[in-house]
């Protein structure tokens, strides 16, 4: 008889095999199936994976249809598997219709439940295909680094920026994650490692009281951040009556993040090393310090309302200057595990396990990202309201998308904390979660951009296509690589529905590009030696020569003509190369070797639109069509 941790892996979406960057195929080894099904919950033991599968197909074997049903919102349904069943509908709204056999009628956009004798599933009732946005263009650029001698960026640096690039004839102005990060811990700066992504980041909220700048080259996250905080902390009115309408407004998970905050102020920034009677939301200890503590828990709740209101005040100035989109806002593909997000929710999450990547040629062993990933489990029979919530979070304040790595639509690698345990990945419901996606974005009016480069499974570009959720296309990476020589594929032959671009925050920039700047970097930090080196830097010679030649000259320019000729919907310019800058912005797989999110642009943010740079390329967008 087949082992039941086997069986109830399979049934949990864990892949059998399957084949990394370089061919190599990977078989699921009993160690892996046994992390990964303890991150799920399941207790070790043959014994309690029987159990475990056991009610999960008693559960299959009530329901008529399947664990969840994906159906459209365009017209009336007709369900088969029903025919013969009695059944009930909830609505998103709370309202109910009730009927019998396979004809479902005509469902209204939304998340939804119908449920039966002994049985229910969710229904995601979508649009088929999300509209294509007209062509357009815009600029990514730092938060971070609007900021002048050495402090954080604002959002009203944004607001000032959004309205000199609009005014100059930008669509969208993107910047990385801007979720709710770690006030206590200023090390803690990686935008892709949030503490929480339904809230927002209280780092970029500038007061009226603004503390002296503390000079330098580069970010100083030390200084600001304590600073800002405490003069924040002097502007907290608990009166004020904006403030208390809108958090009357607001859900029981304002409060939790509220609550959070205010705990790691008196207990360190990381919640697994808290006492354990802490570690629990629902603990006696818990809502005593909630009670003890409610002034703080105020404050912090306070904060979300500041941010929201000067994100809603640069999506303003953004429609004043005419931008199509205006924000072009960043979804993190996880959060950290000691977070807000999963000490509120834990049950959602995997623990012992990270989001990764599977083994390829820069990492023989795979990457490990120190992020907790979704259960898809848990989203299921959730009926997939979480990942609605944190889309529908950044969609308030944005017409343009970007989901990191939504490869993790389809299956997430998982990679088990013990390094000696190979990863492995597991499916997802990703029909369900585009689906989830598309409503979002409908009720917003928003485009969605996938950010899909690297291993892609089979059947993601149709996915993706289909649901008109746009990819992602790099310059650097659009090139036949059969080729004997570098090759790189002329403009008409990019992709319609994508954001196409010369690179992103962890790539090199233009001039860093043609420098080898990168590979000067890894080699400098140890990742290569200099035989390595050498052949990266021949190769890269190789790459340039082939690349200017494509786009008829070696500057920023010629560069940005050649994306605005492509038949890309979406253009985005690197704010690094209408500077040209040569340094990137991050260093993926470092964090002390180089000064990740540190750099500042140099540039006043109500001037950007001035800019030569930003001028001409105004110009030959508009001549493009943009």
């Amino acid at each position: 008889m087949s082992d039941p941790r086997d069986r109830l892996a399979a049934r949990l979406g864990v892949v059998r095999t399957y084949t990394d960057q370089i061919g190599k195929t990977h078989e699921l080894t009993p160690e892996t199936r046994d992390a990964i099904l303890a991150a799920m919950g399941v207790p070790p033991g043959a014994e309690a994976a029987e159990d475990h599968l056991a009610r999960i197909e008693a559960e299959d074997s009530r329901r008529p249809v399947g664990e969840y049903m994906v159906l459209s919102s365009e017209w009336p349904e007709r369900v088969a598997a029903l025919d013969g069943h009695d059944w009930e509908m909830t609505f998103e709204d709370g309202t109910t219709r009730q009927g019998h056999g396979a004809d479902l009628g005509q469902l209204p956009m939304g998340m939804h439940r119908i449920a039966g004798d002994g049985w229910s599933s969710p229904i995601v009732a979508a649009r088929p295909r999300l509209d294509p946005p007209p062509k357009s263009w815009g600029v990514t650029l730092p938060l971070y680094g609007l900021g002048a001698k050495g402090r954080i960026g604002t959002y009203d640096d944004l607001r000032a920026a959004m309205r000199s690039l609009g005014q100059s004839g930008a669509d969208f102005v993107g910047i990385n994650p801007i979720h709710a990060g770690f006030l206590g811990d200023p090390t803690a700066i990686s935008p892709y490692s949030p503490s929480h992504r339904g809230r927002l980041s209280a780092v970029h909220i500038g007061p009226a009281d603004a503390p002296e700048a503390p000079g330098g080259e580069f970010v100083d996250y030390r200084a600001t951040q304590p600073d800002r905080l405490a003069a924040l902390a002097r502007e907290w009115d608990a009166d004020d009556p904006d403030f208390t309408a809108w958090r009357d407004r607001q859900d029981e998970e304002l409060e939790r993040f509220a609550l959070h905050q205010a705990l790691s102020e008196e207990l360190g920034s990381y919640w697994p090393d808290w006492p354990e009677p802490y570690r629990d939301p629902r603990s006696e200890e818990v809502a005593n310090f909630a009670r003890d503590h409610a002034e703080r828990i105020g404050f912090h709740a306070w904060l979300q309302w500041r941010a929201e209101s000067e994100l809603d005040a640069v999506q303003r100035a953004a429609d004043e200057a005419g931008m199509r989109f205006g924000l072009y806002l960043d979804l993190a593909v996880g959060t950290h595990p000691a977070g807000a997000e999963t000490w509120a929710d834990p049950d959602l999450f995997a623990s012992g396990v990270s989001l990764g990547a599977p083994p390829d040629a820069f990492s023989a062993r795979g990457q490990s990202w120190g992020l907790a990933p979704l259960r898809p489990d848990t989203l299921i029979a959730r009926g997939f309201a979480p990942l609605a919530a944190i889309l529908r979070q950044q969609l308030a304040h944005a017409r343009l998308l970007r989901i990191d790595h939504i490869l993790g639509f389809e299956r997430a690698f998982w990679a088990p904390q013990n390094r000696e345990i190979p990863g492995a990945y597991v499916s997802m419901p990703r029909d369900a979660l585009l689906a989830v996606a598309r409503i979002e974005a409908a009720r917003a009016g928003a485009t969605i951009v996938g950010e899909d480069l690297g291993n892609i499974p089979d059947g993601l570009h149709d996915a993706l296509s289909g649901a008109g959720i746009f990819g992602c296309r790099v310059a650097q990476f659009e090139q036949d690589w059969n080729a004997a020589t570098a090759t790189f594929i002329p403009a008409e032959g990019y992709s319609e529905s994508a954001l196409t671009s010369f690179g992103t925050h962890d790539l090199p920039t233009w001039e860093g590009w043609k420098a080898g700047r990168d590979l000067e970097w890894r080699r400098d930090i140890g990742d290569t030696d200099q035989a390595q080196f050498e052949d990266g830097r021949a190769q890269r010679r190789e790459e340039v020569a082939a690349l200017t030649t494509l786009i008829g000259g070696t500057d920023a320019y010629d560069l940005h003509a050649f994306l605005a000729r492509t038949p890309s919907r979406l253009i985005a310019v690197q704010i690094e190369d209408l500077l040209g800058r040569v340094e990137q912005p991050n260093l993926p797989g470092t964090v002390d070797e180089h000064p990740n999110w540190r750099r500042t642009i140099g540039v006043a943010p109500e001037r950007l639109g001035e800019l030569d740079a930003v001028v001409s390329t105004a110009s030959l967008m508009r001549d493009a069509g943009r």
